[in-house]
């Protein structure tokens, strides 16, 4: 089994938005932001090769949406999600499974895209298998007003669509060496893969740590849609991380790719950061 970072580019998100109730004299001595209070956030995926399937999980926000609604996201970086799966020998095509940890577009807005012609919309994996948990996607198919922004159907109906979309309703293994469990503070059914590395576990954490600097108890997101609720998450997830020694995966850290946590007389906090290759030897 080999794991590969697959790199999409980053956006710039409101600091505010991104942390919550937390003041930005805090957040900004830990995660940077500019002049007009936005911060870069990487859109960082992972691709797992185990045999004969080529699993990807999440794909970024895509590149079929018109200028005028990216330009508000400040999209930068070199990095595509079709050159990153090059670099490492990959074509789309190849892709056996498409794990969705939840339809917000800066996750999924890859998993479409124009036809050559532009004429229609066709799957960006012709022969994946897509996963998502049935929550997550009856939630973004009747998508509540404060999140409905962030669900675009030129994103999902064409997966539904295709016959190729697989709705897990429990947590549990449905790919080999890949655990489902779900979490439901930051959107409904969020799907967080835990991943059987070589024995060690790597989780994709997505949006329930969405950075290193998301660690502390009371950095939550504004964008949670029941924070109480990520606040019962982060502790669930502590106690089975502490417990087996987990390996972050942070999808939207552009400063921190990995990390592994301890605790300390003030609560969970970051023991180690660095690239997953490095905290995987």
């Amino acid at each position: 089994m080999k794991l590969y970072p697959i790199e999409t580019g980053n956006l710039k998100l409101d600091g505010g938005a991104m942390f919550g109730v937390v003041p930005k004299v805090l957040w900004q001595k830990v995660y940077p932001c500019d002049e007009y209070n936005l911060c870069n956030w990487s859109m960082r995926c992972l691709l797992m090769v185990d045999g004969n399937r080529k699993i990807l999980i999440d794909n970024g926000i895509g590149n079929k949406q018109d200028e005028k609604w990216l330009s508000h996201y400040y999209l930068n970086g070199d990095a595509t999600l079709e050159d990153s799966l090059a670099a490492v020998g990959v074509k789309p095509e190849e892709i056996t499974d498409m794990i969705i940890t939840h339809m917000h577009f800066d996750h999924c807005g890859g998993s479409v895209k124009w036809n050559v012609a532009r004429s229609g919309l066709e799957l960006a994996f012709p022969n994946a298998t897509y996963w998502t948990s049935r929550q997550q996607y009856e939630w973004a198919t009747q998508p509540n007003r404060r999140e409905e922004a962030s669900y675009l159907k030129e994103n999902i109906l064409p997966i539904q669509e295709s016959g190729k979309l697989k709705l897990i309703e429990e947590e549990g293994e449905y790919i080999p060496n890949i655990v489902f469990k779900l979490y439901n503070g930051h959107t409904e059914g969020q799907l967080i893969p835990h991943i059987n590395f070589n024995g060690k576990t790597v989780v994709f954490t997505a949006d329930l740590m969405p950075s290193a600097a998301h660690i502390p108890m009371p950095w939550i997101m504004a964008y949670d849609t029941r924070p109480l609720e990520t606040l019962a998450d982060k502790e669930r997830f502590y106690k089975d991380a502490l417990a087996d020694d987990f390996i972050l995966f942070l999808e939207h850290d552009l400063y921190n790719e990995a990390c592994v946590l301890h605790n300390t007389p003030k609560g969970v906090r970051v023991l180690k950061t660095g690239k997953l290759e490095e905290l995987l030897s």
